[in-house]
């Protein structure tokens, strides 16, 4: 059988839930598809290439992006397009890593210009609309990292500190019992990502009022 791009990116895309992006290379890869690494060089550059498709099929349902509807609140539609792309990156392994730092493939510009026009449509100039996609990314990809990162500490307890002492800390020692309910679930990492969202998108709008 021919091997073809979407067979070496599906490929890497299975390899990177196996390995994670550290056991990932283009010799492990090449491995794995019964084939030469330097076959591999017909469809991908480099590895970094490679990692560019690979963010490109993690993310694959966010580049069909549904427009915004007649009398749609514009803030709404980006919350919801960022929540959606936070969850895609939680559901796989170091995705977020992957996704940090590529470059838009072909097939994600469309997605990315009508992001765009949504938020120039809102008012934004178009600097600000472009800053304001990778401002909401940064905050999607890191919250994601942090999740990932999280995750992988180990289940015990040994190396946490002592509870702060009330006297010295009285907000910290007061926090604790309500933060230690919920601290490190994903519904926690899923809770402060919206909340960072939602200053982000208040602050848009205050910005967009003032205009």
């Amino acid at each position: 059988m021919t091997l073809t791009r979407d067979a070496v990116v599906d490929a890497a895309v299975d390899l990177l839930g196996e390995v994670g992006l550290e056991g990932l290379s283009l010799r492990r890869l090449a491995r794995d598809l019964g084939v030469s690494a330097p076959t591999l060089y017909w469809h991908v550059a480099d590895k970094r290439t490679l990692l560019d498709h690979v963010a490109e099929r993690l993310l694959a349902d966010q580049w069909r992006v549904i427009p915004l509807a007649p009398g749609e609140d514009w803030a709404d539609w980006l919350r919801e397009r960022a929540i959606a792309q936070f969850r895609a990156l939680v559901a796989h392994r170091d995705a977020a890593l992957v996704v940090a730092g590529n470059r838009p493939t072909e097939a994600s510009l469309p997605a990315v210009e009508q992001v765009l026009a949504t938020l120039i449509g809102a008012g934004l100039a178009p600097v600000d609309a472009f800053s304001t996609v990778q401002a909401v990314g940064n905050l999607v990809i890191g919250s994601a990292i942090e999740y990932h990162a999280e995750r992988e500490r180990p289940a015990s307890d040994h190396g946490r500190p002592a509870p702060p002492d009330p006297q010295v800390y009285p907000h910290l020692a007061a926090l604790r019992p309500a933060l230690a309910e919920r601290a490190g679930t994903p519904e926690d990492h899923e809770a402060l990502f919206r909340h960072g969202l939602d200053l982000m998108i208040a602050g848009l709008r205050v910005s967009l009022a003032t205009r």
